[in-house]
């Protein structure tokens, strides 16, 4: 059965989505089969993969407001083992969609539709991937309730702890309310600019604030990985030597490592 892992933080700009791709598609490099769900409504995830939104028939949207099942709105990409949920621009509208129709069915559990709607498939992969929105709001708190745990993508910049403990706190209710198995996958840097010496310190600050939950694997600064996307390729197979290769390579078997002999 699949391991539901969402990457998750409310601020934008922090490389979730990069990460969210890059460690999909590497994970599925090395064999395993993965899911790629694209929870955001700008839908970069989607084209970040090569998917042509305006293709689009069944997206996330429709599968959260049970428009369709999720083997009918799955695609799969042209990149090994990794398929794909796609985002369109819909997906904006589905927090007050979600609302309204709990209030007209009180048997409709809006925090619950995307569990609910990929537990059929959870057999048919190794790992299930979510790329949440830049928000805590009805969209992640679905995300939340799905997943097994979560990875919290942090930016090596000097406010990185900012809204930190915020997401703990959204975190720790999702436990208390919804899924109380749910878990902190993993806290991985990005953005690493080690030429300066703000860079290395905040590496040291997240560190000693999260302890053993921080990867090893550090993800640097690189105008490949930026560009990767608007081509519509994993950085894997737009420049397969780069150092960001290296590095999601590398986070893909720190998070191989972690979850292997698991008992679901």
């Amino acid at each position: 059965m699949a391991r539901v892992i969402a990457l998750v933080n409310q601020k934008g700009g922090v490389g979730k989505t990069t990460t969210s791709i890059n460690l999909a598609a590497s994970l599925g490099v090395q064999g395993k089969k993965v899911l790629l769900i694209d929870l955001d409504p700008q839908g970069n995830c989607s084209t970040g993969v090569g998917i042509n939104k305006g293709d689009v028939s069944k997206s996330i949207y429709d599968l959260l407001l049970g428009r369709c099942k999720a083997l009918d709105a799955i695609i799969k990409t042209n990149f090994k083992n990794l398929s794909i949920i796609p985002a369109t621009i819909n997906l904006a509208g589905a927090d007050i969609e979600l609302i309204e129709k709990s209030k007209a069915d009180p048997t409709f559990q809006k925090n619950m539709q995307l569990k609910l709607a990929i537990e059929p498939i959870k057999d048919n992969y190794d790992y299930i991937i979510i790329d949440c929105p830049p928000s805590l709001g009805l969209l992640t708190t679905n995300a939340l309730t799905a997943a097994n745990s979560v990875l919290i993508p942090v930016q090596c910049e000097f406010f990185a702890l900012e809204g930190i403990m915020q997401l703990l706190n959204s975190i720790m209710l999702a436990q208390r309310k919804l899924n109380p198995t749910l878990e902190i996958e993993g806290v991985l840097l990005t953005m690493l600019d080690s030429r300066t010496n703000l860079g290395l310190e905040v590496v040291e600050e997240i560190r000693g604030f999260f302890k053993e939950r921080v990867y090893n694997t550090l993800i640097p600064r690189l105008i490949r990985l930026t560009e990767a996307p608007s081509h519509g390729k994993p950085i894997i197979a737009y420049d397969p030597m780069s150092r960001g290769t290296e590095a999601y390579l590398n986070l893909a078997k720190e998070v191989i490592e972690h979850n292997e002999g698991r008992t679901e």
